[in-house]
Protein backbone atom coordinates (compact mmCIF):
# COMPACT_ATOMS: atom_id res chain seq x y z
CA UNK A 1 0.00 0.00 0.00
CA UNK A 2 1.05 3.88 -0.11
CA UNK A 3 0.82 3.77 3.40
CA UNK A 4 3.24 0.87 3.83
CA UNK A 5 5.67 2.41 0.90
CA UNK A 6 5.79 5.68 2.82
CA UNK A 7 7.06 3.91 5.91
CA UNK A 8 9.51 1.89 4.28
CA UNK A 9 11.28 4.79 2.47
CA UNK A 10 11.10 6.93 6.15
CA UNK A 11 13.14 3.52 7.17
CA UNK A 12 15.40 3.81 4.47
CA UNK A 13 16.15 7.47 5.16
CA UNK A 14 17.00 6.79 8.87
CA UNK A 15 18.86 3.47 8.01
CA UNK A 16 20.96 6.43 5.47
CA UNK A 17 21.33 8.29 8.55
CA UNK A 18 22.62 5.94 11.00
CA UNK A 19 25.17 4.88 7.96
CA UNK A 20 26.23 9.15 7.55
CA UNK A 21 26.37 9.10 11.04
CA UNK A 22 23.82 11.89 11.50
CA UNK A 23 23.04 12.63 15.10
CA UNK A 24 19.75 11.69 16.74
CA UNK A 25 20.93 13.60 20.31
CA UNK A 26 18.56 15.78 19.73
CA UNK A 27 15.66 12.80 21.01
CA UNK A 28 15.83 11.31 24.19
CA UNK A 29 14.06 7.97 24.63
CA UNK A 30 13.15 7.09 28.92
CA UNK A 31 12.23 3.81 29.53
CA UNK A 32 9.84 3.37 32.57
CA UNK A 33 9.41 -0.65 33.42
CA UNK A 34 6.92 -2.26 35.44
CA UNK A 35 9.30 -2.94 38.83
CA UNK A 36 8.91 -6.72 38.57
CA UNK A 37 11.37 -9.34 36.67
CA UNK A 38 9.76 -9.95 33.53
CA UNK A 39 8.87 -6.49 33.22
CA UNK A 40 12.05 -5.15 33.90
CA UNK A 41 13.88 -7.21 31.72
CA UNK A 42 11.96 -6.82 29.11
CA UNK A 43 12.39 -2.68 28.83
CA UNK A 44 15.86 -3.15 29.60
CA UNK A 45 16.16 -5.10 26.51
CA UNK A 46 14.34 -2.61 24.32
CA UNK A 47 16.71 0.09 25.78
CA UNK A 48 19.56 -1.69 24.50
CA UNK A 49 18.01 -2.28 21.33
CA UNK A 50 17.21 1.29 20.87
CA UNK A 51 21.01 2.36 22.43
CA UNK A 52 22.57 0.29 20.09
CA UNK A 53 21.00 2.17 17.18
CA UNK A 54 22.24 5.64 18.11
CA UNK A 55 19.57 6.93 20.47
CA UNK A 56 20.27 8.52 23.79
CA UNK A 57 18.11 6.11 26.01
CA UNK A 58 17.21 6.27 30.06
CA UNK A 59 16.16 4.15 32.03
CA UNK A 60 14.52 5.27 35.12
CA UNK A 61 13.14 2.81 37.82
CA UNK A 62 13.47 2.30 41.42
CA UNK A 63 17.02 1.95 42.45
CA UNK A 64 16.90 -2.21 44.06
CA UNK A 65 15.23 -2.58 40.49
CA UNK A 66 18.05 -1.39 38.70
CA UNK A 67 20.59 -2.37 40.04
CA UNK A 68 18.43 -6.21 39.30
CA UNK A 69 17.70 -5.17 35.88
CA UNK A 70 21.45 -4.30 35.48
CA UNK A 71 22.86 -7.32 37.27
CA UNK A 72 19.91 -10.16 35.68
CA UNK A 73 20.38 -9.06 31.76
CA UNK A 74 22.59 -11.67 29.92
CA UNK A 75 23.07 -12.66 26.50
CA UNK A 76 24.28 -9.34 25.57
CA UNK A 77 27.98 -8.04 25.24
CA UNK A 78 28.60 -6.09 28.66
CA UNK A 79 29.82 -3.12 26.96
CA UNK A 80 26.10 -3.02 25.31
CA UNK A 81 24.90 -1.48 28.75
CA UNK A 82 27.64 1.94 28.49
CA UNK A 83 25.63 3.94 26.32
CA UNK A 84 22.07 3.60 28.70
CA UNK A 85 22.04 6.26 31.36
CA UNK A 86 19.99 4.68 34.44
CA UNK A 87 18.36 7.07 36.47
CA UNK A 88 16.64 5.82 40.30
CA UNK A 89 13.30 6.72 40.95
CA UNK A 90 14.00 6.79 44.89
CA UNK A 91 10.87 5.36 47.21
CA UNK A 92 10.37 5.70 50.89
CA UNK A 93 10.78 2.84 53.05
CA UNK A 94 8.27 0.17 52.84
CA UNK A 95 7.51 -3.05 54.28
CA UNK A 96 9.08 -6.58 52.78
CA UNK A 97 6.83 -9.18 53.72
CA UNK A 98 8.09 -12.62 52.26
CA UNK A 99 6.18 -14.74 49.83
CA UNK A 100 3.14 -16.81 50.44
CA UNK A 101 3.21 -19.91 48.42
CA UNK A 102 -0.09 -20.23 49.66
CA UNK A 103 -2.34 -17.46 49.03
CA UNK A 104 -5.68 -18.84 47.14
CA UNK A 105 -5.32 -17.23 43.69
CA UNK A 106 -1.09 -17.50 43.47
CA UNK A 107 -0.69 -14.09 42.89
CA UNK A 108 2.35 -13.11 44.64
CA UNK A 109 0.76 -10.40 46.97
CA UNK A 110 3.74 -9.71 48.91
CA UNK A 111 4.70 -7.96 46.69
CA UNK A 112 1.92 -4.80 47.02
CA UNK A 113 3.39 -2.70 49.40
CA UNK A 114 6.07 -2.26 47.25
CA UNK A 115 3.98 -1.69 44.06
CA UNK A 116 1.71 0.65 46.15
CA UNK A 117 5.23 2.84 47.30
CA UNK A 118 5.78 2.78 43.22
CA UNK A 119 2.83 4.46 41.95
CA UNK A 120 2.77 6.55 45.21
CA UNK A 121 6.18 8.40 45.07
CA UNK A 122 7.63 7.06 41.60
CA UNK A 123 5.95 9.90 39.92
CA UNK A 124 7.85 12.64 41.11
CA UNK A 125 11.61 11.76 40.53
CA UNK A 126 10.13 10.87 37.04
CA UNK A 127 8.48 14.07 36.22
CA UNK A 128 11.93 15.78 37.24
CA UNK A 129 14.38 14.03 35.11
CA UNK A 130 11.88 14.44 32.45
CA UNK A 131 11.49 18.35 32.68
CA UNK A 132 15.86 18.19 32.70
CA UNK A 133 15.81 16.22 29.65
CA UNK A 134 12.95 18.19 28.00
CA UNK A 135 15.26 21.72 28.80
CA UNK A 136 17.85 19.65 26.64
CA UNK A 137 16.41 17.76 23.43
CA UNK A 138 13.62 18.57 20.97
CA UNK A 139 11.46 15.23 21.81
CA UNK A 140 11.69 13.56 24.57
CA UNK A 141 9.76 9.96 23.99
CA UNK A 142 8.25 7.77 26.60
CA UNK A 143 8.45 4.65 26.25
CA UNK A 144 6.22 3.02 29.76
CA UNK A 145 5.17 -0.74 30.97
CA UNK A 146 1.35 -0.69 30.45
CA UNK A 147 1.30 -1.13 34.65
CA UNK A 148 3.33 2.41 34.99
CA UNK A 149 0.90 4.40 33.09
CA UNK A 150 1.42 7.04 35.26
CA UNK A 151 4.73 7.68 33.21
CA UNK A 152 2.45 8.94 29.95
CA UNK A 153 0.60 11.64 31.70
CA UNK A 154 4.09 13.12 33.10
CA UNK A 155 4.94 12.41 29.17
CA UNK A 156 2.14 14.52 28.79
CA UNK A 157 2.87 17.53 30.71
CA UNK A 158 5.73 18.16 28.24
CA UNK A 159 5.45 20.85 25.18
CA UNK A 160 7.98 18.36 23.62
CA UNK A 161 6.92 14.98 25.13
CA UNK A 162 5.22 12.06 23.45
CA UNK A 163 4.44 8.53 24.85
CA UNK A 164 4.09 5.03 24.06
CA UNK A 165 3.09 2.15 25.89
CA UNK A 166 5.18 -1.15 25.97
CA UNK A 167 2.78 -3.88 26.49
CA UNK A 168 4.68 -6.79 27.94
CA UNK A 169 2.16 -9.93 27.83
CA UNK A 170 0.75 -11.26 24.46
CA UNK A 171 -1.58 -9.38 22.17
CA UNK A 172 -3.41 -12.14 22.00
CA UNK A 173 -4.09 -11.59 25.35
CA UNK A 174 -5.90 -8.65 24.81
CA UNK A 175 -7.89 -10.01 22.65
CA UNK A 176 -9.04 -12.75 24.53
CA UNK A 177 -9.61 -10.47 27.44
CA UNK A 178 -11.84 -7.82 25.62
CA UNK A 179 -13.91 -10.86 23.87
CA UNK A 180 -13.32 -14.49 25.52
CA UNK A 181 -15.78 -16.02 22.96
CA UNK A 182 -14.14 -14.23 20.31
CA UNK A 183 -13.74 -16.36 16.83
CA UNK A 184 -10.05 -17.22 17.02
CA UNK A 185 -10.43 -18.21 20.42
CA UNK A 186 -13.54 -20.60 19.19
CA UNK A 187 -11.81 -22.16 16.48
CA UNK A 188 -8.79 -23.55 18.53
CA UNK A 189 -11.00 -23.88 21.73
CA UNK A 190 -8.94 -21.84 23.68
CA UNK A 191 -10.40 -20.56 27.03
CA UNK A 192 -9.71 -17.55 29.12
CA UNK A 193 -9.59 -17.15 32.57
CA UNK A 194 -11.14 -14.13 33.84
CA UNK A 195 -9.03 -11.38 35.33
CA UNK A 196 -10.50 -11.80 39.02
CA UNK A 197 -9.59 -15.28 38.93
CA UNK A 198 -5.73 -14.80 38.05
CA UNK A 199 -5.01 -12.13 39.96
CA UNK A 200 -5.64 -10.62 43.73
CA UNK A 201 -8.27 -8.06 44.73
CA UNK A 202 -5.21 -5.02 45.45
CA UNK A 203 -3.46 -5.78 42.37
CA UNK A 204 -6.93 -5.37 40.72
CA UNK A 205 -6.80 -1.90 42.53
CA UNK A 206 -3.50 -0.90 42.11
CA UNK A 207 -4.07 -1.43 37.95
CA UNK A 208 -7.14 0.66 38.49
CA UNK A 209 -5.18 3.70 40.03
CA UNK A 210 -2.41 3.50 37.59
CA UNK A 211 -4.51 3.19 34.66
CA UNK A 212 -6.51 6.45 35.67
CA UNK A 213 -3.08 8.46 36.66
CA UNK A 214 -2.96 7.63 32.58
CA UNK A 215 -6.03 8.59 31.52
CA UNK A 216 -6.36 11.80 28.96
CA UNK A 217 -2.40 11.34 28.12
CA UNK A 218 -1.68 11.42 24.15
CA UNK A 219 -0.31 8.11 23.78
CA UNK A 220 1.49 8.05 20.15
CA UNK A 221 0.92 3.93 19.96
CA UNK A 222 1.98 0.39 21.49
CA UNK A 223 5.34 -1.36 21.29
CA UNK A 224 5.13 -4.86 22.27
CA UNK A 225 7.05 -8.09 22.60
CA UNK A 226 5.88 -10.14 20.10
CA UNK A 227 6.20 -10.98 16.19
CA UNK A 228 3.41 -11.89 13.37
CA UNK A 229 5.17 -15.78 13.21
CA UNK A 230 3.39 -16.00 16.78
CA UNK A 231 0.64 -13.92 16.62
CA UNK A 232 -0.24 -12.33 13.40
CA UNK A 233 -3.86 -12.56 13.43
CA UNK A 234 -4.63 -11.51 16.98
CA UNK A 235 -2.04 -8.19 15.76
CA UNK A 236 -4.31 -7.20 12.95
CA UNK A 237 -7.65 -8.00 15.13
CA UNK A 238 -6.48 -5.69 18.38
CA UNK A 239 -5.14 -3.57 15.46
CA UNK A 240 -8.95 -2.38 14.25
CA UNK A 241 -10.06 -1.42 17.68
CA UNK A 242 -11.40 1.93 18.10
CA UNK A 243 -8.68 2.70 21.33
CA UNK A 244 -6.12 2.24 19.01
CA UNK A 245 -7.61 4.73 16.38
CA UNK A 246 -4.81 6.99 15.11
CA UNK A 247 -1.82 5.35 17.04
CA UNK A 248 0.66 2.87 15.95
CA UNK A 249 1.59 -0.66 17.05
CA UNK A 250 4.85 -1.74 16.79
CA UNK A 251 5.90 -5.72 17.24
CA UNK A 252 9.65 -5.59 17.43
CA UNK A 253 10.09 -8.77 19.31
CA UNK A 254 11.57 -11.23 20.49
CA UNK A 255 13.25 -8.43 22.20
CA UNK A 256 15.67 -10.98 24.16
CA UNK A 257 18.71 -11.89 22.20
CA UNK A 258 19.08 -14.55 19.98
CA UNK A 259 21.65 -16.77 21.33
CA UNK A 260 24.07 -19.27 19.63
CA UNK A 261 24.99 -21.87 21.57
CA UNK A 262 28.42 -21.77 20.90
CA UNK A 263 28.64 -18.36 21.36
CA UNK A 264 29.52 -16.38 24.58
CA UNK A 265 29.98 -12.40 24.93
CA UNK A 266 33.50 -11.59 25.34
CA UNK A 267 34.34 -11.01 29.06
CA UNK A 268 30.80 -12.68 30.56
CA UNK A 269 31.86 -15.41 32.85
CA UNK A 270 29.81 -18.43 32.00
CA UNK A 271 27.88 -20.29 34.57
CA UNK A 272 28.78 -23.99 35.66
CA UNK A 273 25.40 -25.15 34.60
CA UNK A 274 26.40 -25.11 30.99
CA UNK A 275 29.75 -26.73 31.56
CA UNK A 276 27.43 -30.01 32.78
CA UNK A 277 24.80 -29.43 29.48
CA UNK A 278 28.09 -29.54 27.74
CA UNK A 279 28.78 -33.39 28.84
CA UNK A 280 24.83 -34.27 27.59
CA UNK A 281 23.56 -35.38 24.61
CA UNK A 282 21.74 -33.35 22.04
CA UNK A 283 18.10 -32.45 23.12
CA UNK A 284 17.81 -34.68 26.53
CA UNK A 285 17.96 -31.91 29.31
CA UNK A 286 14.43 -30.98 30.52
CA UNK A 287 14.67 -27.15 32.29
CA UNK A 288 12.26 -26.30 34.89
CA UNK A 289 11.90 -23.06 36.35
CA UNK A 290 8.93 -21.25 37.87
CA UNK A 291 10.01 -17.09 36.97
CA UNK A 292 10.68 -15.09 39.75
CA UNK A 293 7.03 -13.93 41.38
CA UNK A 294 5.66 -17.38 42.68
CA UNK A 295 6.87 -19.80 44.86
CA UNK A 296 5.47 -23.68 45.58
CA UNK A 297 4.85 -25.17 48.43
CA UNK A 298 7.07 -27.92 50.28
CA UNK A 299 5.06 -30.43 49.46
CA UNK A 300 4.62 -29.42 45.73
CA UNK A 301 8.46 -29.07 45.78
CA UNK A 302 8.52 -32.71 46.96
CA UNK A 303 6.06 -34.05 44.24
CA UNK A 304 7.93 -32.59 41.38
CA UNK A 305 11.90 -34.16 42.99
CA UNK A 306 10.11 -37.51 42.84
CA UNK A 307 9.14 -36.68 39.08
CA UNK A 308 11.99 -36.01 38.21
CA UNK A 309 14.21 -38.86 40.13
CA UNK A 310 11.88 -41.19 38.77
CA UNK A 311 11.60 -39.98 35.01
CA UNK A 312 15.58 -41.06 35.13
CA UNK A 313 15.18 -37.70 32.52
CA UNK A 314 18.47 -35.35 32.66
CA UNK A 315 16.85 -32.02 33.73
CA UNK A 316 18.14 -28.61 35.45
CA UNK A 317 15.68 -27.84 37.81
CA UNK A 318 15.92 -23.93 39.02
CA UNK A 319 14.53 -23.74 43.15
CA UNK A 320 14.23 -20.39 44.88
CA UNK A 321 11.65 -18.27 46.01
CA UNK A 322 9.73 -15.61 44.44
CA UNK A 323 11.21 -12.18 44.16
CA UNK A 324 10.56 -9.60 47.29
CA UNK A 325 9.90 -6.12 47.25
CA UNK A 326 13.53 -5.51 47.76
CA UNK A 327 16.04 -8.17 46.31
CA UNK A 328 19.59 -8.83 46.70
CA UNK A 329 20.29 -11.02 43.84
CA UNK A 330 23.79 -11.96 44.66
CA UNK A 331 22.29 -13.42 47.80
CA UNK A 332 18.74 -15.10 46.71
CA UNK A 333 18.74 -19.03 47.87
CA UNK A 334 16.66 -21.52 48.93
CA UNK A 335 19.08 -23.95 50.54
CA UNK A 336 17.73 -23.40 54.31
CA UNK A 337 14.13 -23.49 53.28
CA UNK A 338 14.77 -27.10 51.01
CA UNK A 339 17.93 -28.26 52.64
CA UNK A 340 17.03 -31.53 53.80
CA UNK A 341 15.16 -32.60 50.80
CA UNK A 342 18.07 -31.45 48.53
CA UNK A 343 20.50 -33.08 50.49
CA UNK A 344 18.79 -36.52 49.91
CA UNK A 345 17.44 -35.81 46.21
CA UNK A 346 20.88 -34.53 44.90
CA UNK A 347 22.44 -37.68 45.78
CA UNK A 348 19.96 -39.92 44.38
CA UNK A 349 20.09 -37.84 41.52
CA UNK A 350 24.00 -37.72 41.01
CA UNK A 351 24.87 -37.68 37.18
CA UNK A 352 21.48 -36.94 36.03
CA UNK A 353 20.06 -33.65 37.26
CA UNK A 354 21.30 -30.09 38.59
CA UNK A 355 19.49 -28.15 40.67
CA UNK A 356 20.39 -24.27 40.97
CA UNK A 357 18.94 -22.64 43.80
CA UNK A 358 20.32 -18.73 42.84
CA UNK A 359 19.98 -16.71 39.94
CA UNK A 360 20.43 -19.26 36.36
CA UNK A 361 21.26 -17.86 32.74
CA UNK A 362 18.01 -18.79 31.00
CA UNK A 363 18.60 -17.55 27.81
CA UNK A 364 21.83 -19.69 27.66
CA UNK A 365 20.02 -22.39 28.88
CA UNK A 366 17.40 -22.52 26.54
CA UNK A 367 19.82 -21.92 23.59
CA UNK A 368 22.12 -24.91 24.32
CA UNK A 369 21.48 -28.08 21.91
CA UNK A 370 21.50 -30.12 25.13
CA UNK A 371 17.91 -28.34 26.01
CA UNK A 372 14.85 -30.24 25.14
CA UNK A 373 12.01 -29.05 26.77
CA UNK A 374 11.15 -26.08 29.19
CA UNK A 375 8.87 -26.57 32.26
CA UNK A 376 7.57 -23.22 32.82
CA UNK A 377 5.01 -21.36 34.66
CA UNK A 378 4.44 -19.03 31.23
CA UNK A 379 5.14 -15.90 32.00
CA UNK A 380 5.24 -13.96 28.57
CA UNK A 381 9.29 -13.21 28.68
CA UNK A 382 10.00 -16.86 28.68
CA UNK A 383 7.54 -18.10 26.59
CA UNK A 384 9.24 -15.89 24.37
CA UNK A 385 12.52 -17.22 24.87
CA UNK A 386 11.77 -20.27 25.00
CA UNK A 387 9.96 -20.04 21.63
CA UNK A 388 12.91 -18.09 19.88
CA UNK A 389 14.98 -20.97 20.70
CA UNK A 390 12.82 -23.35 19.18
CA UNK A 391 12.08 -24.86 22.78
CA UNK A 392 8.52 -26.76 23.74
CA UNK A 393 6.73 -25.61 26.82
CA UNK A 394 5.53 -27.85 29.64
CA UNK A 395 2.79 -25.29 30.86
CA UNK A 396 2.60 -25.25 34.83
CA UNK A 397 0.40 -21.59 34.96
CA UNK A 398 0.32 -19.86 38.13
CA UNK A 399 -1.20 -16.26 37.95
CA UNK A 400 -1.82 -13.49 35.82
CA UNK A 401 -1.33 -13.60 32.19
CA UNK A 402 0.16 -17.15 32.54
CA UNK A 403 -3.02 -19.34 31.98
CA UNK A 404 -3.72 -17.75 29.01
CA UNK A 405 -0.19 -18.24 27.69
CA UNK A 406 -0.33 -21.50 27.99
CA UNK A 407 -3.66 -22.13 26.50
CA UNK A 408 -2.14 -20.20 23.76
CA UNK A 409 0.93 -22.37 23.63
CA UNK A 410 -1.40 -25.48 23.97
CA UNK A 411 -3.92 -24.82 22.02
CA UNK A 412 -3.17 -22.52 19.19
CA UNK A 413 0.77 -22.88 18.38
CA UNK A 414 0.61 -26.55 19.62
CA UNK A 415 3.83 -25.99 21.28
CA UNK A 416 3.38 -27.13 24.37
CA UNK A 417 2.06 -29.60 27.12
CA UNK A 418 -0.17 -28.64 30.05
CA UNK A 419 0.81 -29.98 33.13
CA UNK A 420 -1.57 -28.56 35.58
CA UNK A 421 -4.80 -26.38 34.20
CA UNK A 422 -4.99 -23.43 36.38
CA UNK A 423 -8.74 -24.80 38.15
CA UNK A 424 -6.46 -27.20 39.94
CA UNK A 425 -3.77 -24.82 41.55
CA UNK A 426 -5.36 -24.96 45.04
CA UNK A 427 -4.46 -28.80 45.25
CA UNK A 428 -0.71 -30.32 45.30
CA UNK A 429 0.02 -31.90 41.73
CA UNK A 430 0.86 -35.72 42.34
CA UNK A 431 4.67 -37.26 41.36
CA UNK A 432 2.57 -39.13 38.74
CA UNK A 433 0.66 -36.48 36.97
CA UNK A 434 4.44 -34.46 36.62
CA UNK A 435 5.94 -37.88 35.80
CA UNK A 436 3.58 -38.87 33.01
CA UNK A 437 3.73 -35.28 31.25
CA UNK A 438 7.54 -35.16 31.70
CA UNK A 439 7.30 -38.74 29.50
CA UNK A 440 5.37 -37.48 27.10
CA UNK A 441 7.14 -34.59 26.16
CA UNK A 442 10.70 -36.24 25.99
CA UNK A 443 9.79 -39.85 24.62
CA UNK A 444 6.30 -39.85 23.16
CA UNK A 445 4.89 -39.08 19.94
CA UNK A 446 3.04 -36.13 20.89
CA UNK A 447 6.29 -34.52 22.61
CA UNK A 448 8.51 -35.47 19.38
CA UNK A 449 5.49 -32.98 17.58
CA UNK A 450 5.59 -30.66 20.01
CA UNK A 451 9.18 -30.31 19.71
CA UNK A 452 9.32 -30.13 16.11
CA UNK A 453 6.61 -27.51 16.29
CA UNK A 454 8.57 -25.13 18.45
CA UNK A 455 11.69 -25.76 16.41
CA UNK A 456 9.98 -24.66 13.44
CA UNK A 457 8.25 -21.86 15.54
CA UNK A 458 12.22 -20.90 16.58
CA UNK A 459 13.17 -20.82 12.67
CA UNK A 460 10.38 -18.40 12.23
CA UNK A 461 11.19 -15.88 14.54
CA UNK A 462 14.32 -15.55 13.84
CA UNK A 463 13.46 -14.64 10.30
CA UNK A 464 10.96 -12.06 11.92
CA UNK A 465 13.88 -10.06 13.69
CA UNK A 466 16.63 -10.98 10.65
CA UNK A 467 17.07 -8.45 7.94
CA UNK A 468 13.58 -7.58 6.41
CA UNK A 469 11.70 -9.75 8.88
CA UNK A 470 8.56 -8.09 10.41
CA UNK A 471 10.05 -7.82 13.57
CA UNK A 472 12.89 -5.78 12.23
CA UNK A 473 11.06 -3.37 10.19
CA UNK A 474 8.41 -2.83 12.96
CA UNK A 475 11.73 -1.52 14.49
CA UNK A 476 12.94 0.31 12.39
CA UNK A 477 9.41 2.34 11.58
CA UNK A 478 9.11 2.88 15.52
CA UNK A 479 12.33 4.53 15.48
CA UNK A 480 11.99 6.56 12.48
CA UNK A 481 9.13 7.90 13.59
CA UNK A 482 10.07 8.72 17.19
CA UNK A 483 13.59 10.11 15.33
CA UNK A 484 11.48 12.13 12.46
Amino acid sequence: SNRESRELRVCAVYSIQLNLGISMDSVAVVAVPFPAQGHLNQLLHLALHLAARGLPVHYAAPAPHVRQARARVHGWDPRALLPVRFHDLDLPAYERPPPDPAVPTSFPSHLMPMLDAFVAHARDPLARLLGSLSARHRRVVVVYDRLSSFASAEAGRLPNGEAFCMQCVAMSYNVAFKDAGHRLLRDHGMDFHPADACMSKEFMEYIARTWHDGQGAAVGGMVINTCRALEGEFIDVEAQSPEYSGQKIFAIGPLNPLLDASARAPGEARHGCLDWLDRQPPASVLYVSFGTTSSLLAEQVAEIAAALRDSKQRFIWVLRDADRGVNDVHEESTDGQHAKLLSKFTRQTEGTGLVITGWAPQLEILAHGATAAFMSHCGWNSTMESLSHGKPILAWPMHSDQPWDAEFVCKYLKAGLLVRPLEQRSTVVPSEVIGEVIEKAMVSGEGLQARERANALGVSIRASVAEGGSSHLDLQKFIAHIAR
